[in-house]
This record gives structure tokens, C-alpha cells and sequence, in this order.
């Protein structure tokens, strides 16, 4: 089963992330600059940099557009989502996307230790399981045509 950081290894580790004051105009212009779905909040804390939320497509959806609000006078700190669930690098794409199933998202932040590792999304996942699957059907067939003697004579 591959990990996390496997996979990020592979993705890229590039985090895109937005101050929790800026406009969720701001937000939704970076998020369609980057061509993501999602951005982890930041904010200072005890004079760091750390991560306070994220802020989805599915966040601006529901607290911008259906209340009729206005992105350019909101911030991000009134939508984004507080409470943020990481994984660990060395866990599996599998717990990952059962993790986001679950729980019913699709952008996973992932910390090492208190270091942001990098970000994965439901998509990466199961683009990662089926190269996967691929790999292991091809070993498969390579082994069965190897090691498959064909029909006997008694058998035609």
C-alpha cells in the first residue's frame, strides 16, 4: 500500500494558503488562479504561522451564494472551516480516502509532526489506487502467461 508521502513524492508538495483576514474574494480568485478546490487558512499564533481552517469551494457555496453574501466584504475567517483533520505522511492513500469519505470532504492536509507536509484530495487518491491497480493487474497477467502451460493434449 502506498503512503501519503509516496504519493506526495510523486503530486508535489506545494501548499497554496490564504491569511484568515484576506476577502473571500481574494480566496476564490487564488483558488481559481492555482486551479484548486481548496486552501488551508493561516493566521499568527504566538508569532508563527500556523494553519486555523480551510476554506473549500463547498464553504464558499453554502456561506457566500446561498445567503447572498458578498465575497468582496467577507472574510475568510467568517466561512472557512475551523475545525481541520490531518493525516500523517506515513499513512496509506487508502485510510486517506476512507478518512475524506467519511467524513465528507475532499481535500486532506498532511502533517508532519508541526510541519505541513502537503496536501491531498479525494481525486490524487484514487488516481493514485488505480495506477496501483493497474500495476498489479499487469503482474498478474505476466505471471498467469508464464506460468499457464496452455491446454493439454487430454484436455482437447
Amino acid at each position: 500500500m502506498k503512503t501519503l508521502k509516496e504519493l506526495l513524492e510523486k503530486k508535489g508538495s506545494a501548499v497554496f494558503t490564504i491569511d484568515r483576514e484576506a476577502t473571500v474574494f481574494e480566496a476564490i480568485g487564488l483558488m481559481d488562479a492555482r486551479n484548486v478546490g481548496a486552501l488551508l487558512v493561516t493566521c499568527q499564533e504566538e508569532g508563527e504561522q500556523k494553519v486555523c481552517g480551510i476554506l473549500s469551494e463547498r464553504d464558499y457555496l453554502r456561506q457566500i451564494i446561498l445567503k447572498g453574501r458578498s465575497s468582496r466584504n467577507t472574510s475568510v475567517r467568517e466561512i472557512m472551516t475551523r475545525k481541520v483533520i490531518y493525516a500523517e505522511p506515513d499513512s496509506t492513500v487508502e485510510e486517506a480516502l476512507s478518512i475524506m469519505t467519511e467524513q465528507r470532504f475532499r481535500h486532506l492536509p498532511v502533517m508532519e509532526g508541526e510541519r505541513l507536509a502537503g496536501v491531498v484530495s479525494i481525486g490524487d487518491c484514487v488516481k493514485s489506487i488505480i495506477r496501483q491497480q493497474k500495476v498489479e493487474i499487469r503482474y498478474l497477467k505476466e505471471y498467469i502467461a508464464d506460468n499457464y502451460p496452455g491446454p493439454t493434449s487430454e484436455a482437447i
